[in-house]
């Protein structure tokens, strides 16, 4: 199982991180950046499998493919911006991670407007 991976790799991690925090802090800040990236790359290929099944789903419905990438983008934008607050949060910048949410949450808001507007106008269609 692929999680007992991820967990262990994680515990182990944390572990040493406590470890030699009290004698080179940033040592244990760039571990749990490298960590990070390490658990990222192991299940990017799981990503890339969910992102063709949702391509395929969405040609089979006629979906125009630009929303679902524009959709695609916000999961990502989410994602990446929670990462990064964590990673800022772990070295005690707590006030950074709040703006990294921020900045995530304006970009997303205007990622979704075109989808809005594509809603509202098919509602409109909709009602005579």
């Amino acid at each position: 199982m692929e999680i007992m991976q991820i967990v262990g790799l994680g515990i182990v991690a944390a572990v040493l991180a406590v470890t030699i925090r009290h004698n080179k802090p940033e040592m244990a800040m760039l571990l749990s950046i490298a960590v990070g990236i390490i658990l990222f790359m192991m299940v990017l290929g799981k990503i890339g499998a969910v992102i063709d099944v949702l391509k395929e789903l969405s040609t089979r419905a006629n979906l125009n493919m630009v929303y679902l990438g524009t959709i695609l983008k916000i999961v990502a934008i989410a994602y990446i911006a929670d990462f990064g607050a964590q990673i800022c949060r772990d070295a005690g910048e707590g006030a950074v991670a709040s703006k990294i949410e921020f900045a995530a949450k304006v970009l997303i808001l205007v990622l979704a407007v075109p989808i809005m507007i594509a809603v509202l106008q098919s509602l409109l269609k909709l009602v005579p």
